[in-house]
């Protein structure tokens, strides 16, 4: 065995300074095979995640620990102690309208305040919460709550609440439906008023690491959502070691107060570790319910997060749009030799943390100087002004923009994981990143690559098993300890792993050549007029591609080109647009060999959306109903 490095999360002024402790690595035939780090942080071997708010309040009654939005705009900082006490209200209500422990109650709302409130109330009542994506269909809702045997419902809306009314004679489990915008979160509270504390700590006394915590449905890509039964312990498990591993988010080195703005969905499991994390670590929480650039600025001007949960979609987005308006106001030039400024700023950084060089030198330095506040604190003021750190998953960033970033101010820690795993199960070490990789494993995990390049995870945050009512409840996923995870990857000498694609997604053309496509994919997708891009070519003689365009970027360039607008089905049609997206795709088909390269491409008239069903909520392709629904322009690919 040979050691590779990992960082914990000792605080240089409370803990002493950060070391690297370094895991095992496994070889076979001369390739790395396996990968672990020893976990940080000790098991929880008691109690539950229905803990947290009333230890804070024991611990630091006056520590704010969530900020709740207000009409107006504003936010209202809620103490550890008054968070504990509207936990408790509510916890007290369930019990109040008779849901009973093991119960599932589902969540169906944005992410809002009292999505943090309902999931430790719930747990605190010893209930299993149920998140479901308010975007999701009617179809969907009703399998989800018909699978999971919830017997109440939370809605963000009264139009959520109305949709569901015809399904309700088919979910007769499904007692109890309430909704937010009609203030029924009070009403639990005032319900469970009579109530004395002591119901609610008997229910807490209860409940183990092991318990039952919340059921988490997939997206569904390649099928029927399957319920992840995540226990208490799977939380602890991830949250503990990540907090410890993340001290520069959660544990702060500097007189500058931590703060996370979560603005991507609670129903994704994502947010809902990063939720736990900060309520664990007494990190100030907000919740920003709306991605449109219109109600997001606004939200991160005004709460000013130090870290942001984020996927590469949207650090693209903020990219592009930078880009843009310097090209607007006639900078174009000086962003461009920003940008390249930062990312070799960025990369030196890398270089003298992995000991491999000296680091920035002079002049760089300078020019970096130089150019900070023109461009970079511009984009640092987009997200709020004080961010310093953001948390990247769902697909790989790509080196390039994770240097850039870097060198521009924004540390990013990139990670990847599954629903199964409760979130992550590796992400960037602090001390020693490793820009175009997702990172190390997680401390508690251990990764192996499989002999077809699969991806197998082990550690206490995989999950318990998936829900399966007609089996009696839960069925072991992983029951020889390793969860095959369906992506492909590999480890290199010091055990960084990089994503190359999904094994269902392997493109093998009639000629034999397998094709990951999401490498492809994730590199045109950065370009600032290109949105979305599927490669496509299993049995067919060459590589394609069906690529969608970003509406922002078009307006744009269409502006800066003395373009008038045009309806959306007509810029396909422009052939100098064509020929920009051709050049995009020739770049691209430099990083490959002629058998993997895009031959032929189309533009399709209009964006890929999760309303139509081609994405998923947190933006991932839904290859077979893209394919279905795009069967003619497939065809004519080959034709």
């Amino acid at each position: 065995m040979s050691p590779a490095h990992s960082s914990t999360a000792l605080d240089d002024d409370v803990y002493g300074a950060p070391v690297l402790v370094e895991p095992e690595i496994r070889r076979l035939d001369g390739a790395v095979r396996e990968a672990s780090v020893a976990p940080f942080a000790p098991p929880v071997r008691h109690g539950s995640l229905a803990d947290l708010p009333f230890d804070n309040a024991a611990a630091a009654p006056d520590a704010v620990v969530l900020s709740r939005k207000t009409a107006d705009g504003g936010w209202r900082d809620v103490t550890a102690e008054a968070f504990a006490a509207e936990v408790l209200a509510v916890a007290k209500g369930l019990i109040a309208e008779g849901l009973t422990p093991g119960d599932r109650i589902a969540v169906m709302a944005r992410t809002v305040y009292e999505w943090t409130v309902l999931d430790f109330a719930a747990w605190a009542a010893g209930l299993v919460t149920v998140p479901v994506y308010p975007t999701s269909s009617v179809f969907q809702v009703r399998w989800i709550l018909h699978d999971s045997g919830a017997v109440a419902l939370i809605t963000e809306t009264s139009g959520q609440a109305a949709a569901l009314g015809p399904e309700l004679p088919h979910l007769p489990d499904l007692r109890r439906v309430w909704t937010m915008d009609k203030g029924h979160v009070d009403a639990l509270a005032d319900a469970g008023a009579h109530l004395p504390d002591a119901e609610v700590e008997v229910r807490r006394g209860m409940l183990v690491p092991d318990t039952l915590a919340t059921l988490v449905y997939t997206s569904g890509t390649t099928g029927r959502p399957k319920g992840c039964a995540l226990t208490h312990g799977n939380f602890f498990a991830g949250v503990d070691n990540a907090i410890e591993l993340l001290y520069p988010v959660f544990r702060a080195r500097t007189g500058e107060e931590a703060s996370v703005l979560l603005f991507l969905p609670m129903s994704h499991v994502f947010g809902r570790m990063v939720a736990v994390a900060c309520v664990r670590a007494r990190v100030r929480l907000g919740h920003a319910p709306s991605l449109a650039a219109e109600d997001l600025l606004p939200d991160l001007a005004s709460f000013r997060p130090t870290c942001l949960l984020t996927i590469p979609y949207m650090l693209e987005k903020v990219f592009n749009s930078a880009r843009a308006k310097a090209e607007s106001g006639g900078r174009a030039a000086t962003f461009d030799r920003a940008v390249s400024v930062a990312r070799r700023y960025g990369e030196a950084l890398e270089e003298r943390q992995a000991g491999t060089g000296p680091g920035p030198s002079r002049s760089l330095k300078a020019a970096r100087a130089l150019y900070d506040p023109l461009i970079y604190r511009r984009i640092r003021n987009a997200m709020g002004g004080r961010v310093r750190y953001a948390i990247c998953g769902g697909s790989p960033l790509g080196r390039r923009l994770g240097a850039f970033y870097a060198g521009a101010g924004i540390e990013i820690f990139e990670g990847y994981g599954l629903t199964e795993t409760t979130g992550a199960s590796t992400v960037t070490p602090p001390l020693k990143p490793r820009l175009g990789t997702v990172g190390w494993p997680l401390p508690g995990t251990r990764i192996r690559i499989a002999a077809d390049g699969e991806i197998l995870l082990a550690g206490g945050h995989v999950l318990r098993g998936y829900w399966d009512p007609q089996a009696g409840g839960v069925v072991p996923a992983a029951p020889d300890g390793w969860l095959p995870t369906g992506d492909i990857g590999e480890l290199d000498d010091e055990g960084y792993l990089t994503i190359t694609g999904r094994k269902k997604e392997l493109i093998i053309t009639a000629g034999g050549k397998s094709v990951a496509p999401a490498p492809l994919e994730n590199w045109l997708r950065s370009h600032p007029l290109i949105s979305q891009v599927m490669v496509v070519g299993d049995n067919r003689p060459y590589v394609s591609a069906l690529v969608t365009l970003d509406p922002d970027g078009i307006a744009h360039w269409r502006r800066m080109n003395g373009r008038h607008p045009v309806p959306p089905e007509l810029v396909a049609d422009d052939g100098e647009l064509l020929a920009i997206v051709q050049r995009a795709v020739d770049e691209a088909n430099r990083m490959l060999s002629r058998p993997e390269s895009i031959r032929r491409f189309t533009v399709l008239p209009a964006d890929f959306t999760e309303e139509a069903g081609h994405l998923t909520p947190s933006m991932k392709l839904r290859r077979e109903a893209i394919l279905r629904d795009f069967a003619q322009e497939v065809e004519q690919l080959y034709g």
